[in-house]
């Protein structure tokens, strides 16, 4: 698969990525893909066409919550349930993550400021403290302690979706072509599918897949 990863393909796929960006993660991706069975041109074509979409080709490396109060009402109101409050929290990103990933996924409470610490980071976000200690235990480096390494070592934020794509068991599903439950087991929806679905084919054309 290592023989895909060429800065050629990757332009072909996503064509708005910076050329920089696409030489800092393509040895990460050529060293990390095989070591989670992802090690066919159509699984590769289905991981690049989810990793492309998720980090924006690969310009996102950590969840940005800056939320208007708007956004805020209409994403999670469930947890912003008045105006009042909404406005009170817009832009706070800090504040809107401890509230939102509270008392979930292994977090503390709002106080505990896990939401903040354990937001979404990765190339496919890796969110919440135990998703976190997992993928720790995984390559036994203390990312709980330091979760900045998901944002600023290449290695372990490909290697973070690439764990991540072995936990949900994407694989399986890359066999079948099926994009929709990929997307939705990534995505908890189907928000971005057509994006998706774009990088999807311009993987598949670059990879000769019929």
């Amino acid at each position: 698969m290592q023989s895909l990863l060429i800065e050629k393909n990757l332009i072909q796929i996503m064509p708005d990525a910076k050329a920089e960006h696409i030489a800092l993660f393509i040895p990460a991706l050529q060293s990390q893909v095989t070591k989670f069975d992802i090690n066919s041109a159509l699984r590769l074509a289905h991981f690049i066409a989810q990793v492309a979409h998720e980090s924006g080709c690969f310009r996102y490396r950590v969840e940005n919550l800056n939320y208007s109060a708007r956004a805020l009402r209409a994403v999670f109101g469930k947890y912003f349930t008045s105006d009042e409050m909404a406005l009170q929290y817009a832009r706070k990103q800090e504040a809107i993550a401890n509230i939102v990933y509270a008392n979930k996924m292994g977090n503390g409470d709002e106080r505990s400021g896990d939401g903040w610490h354990y937001r979404g980071r990765g190339l496919i976000h890796l969110t919440g403290k135990d998703s976190y200690a997992g993928y720790a235990d995984y390559l036994d480096i203390d990312i709980v302690s330091e979760p900045e390494l998901l944002q600023r070592d290449p290695q372990i934020m490909v290697g973070s979706a690439c764990y991540l794509w072995q936990v949900l068991k994407l694989n399986e599903l890359a066999d079948k072509d099926d994009l929709n439950s990929i997307t939705c087991k990534i995505n908890g929806g189907y928000h971005g599918l057509e994006s998706r679905g774009d990088f999807l084919e311009r993987a598949k054309q670059c990879f000769e897949i019929d």
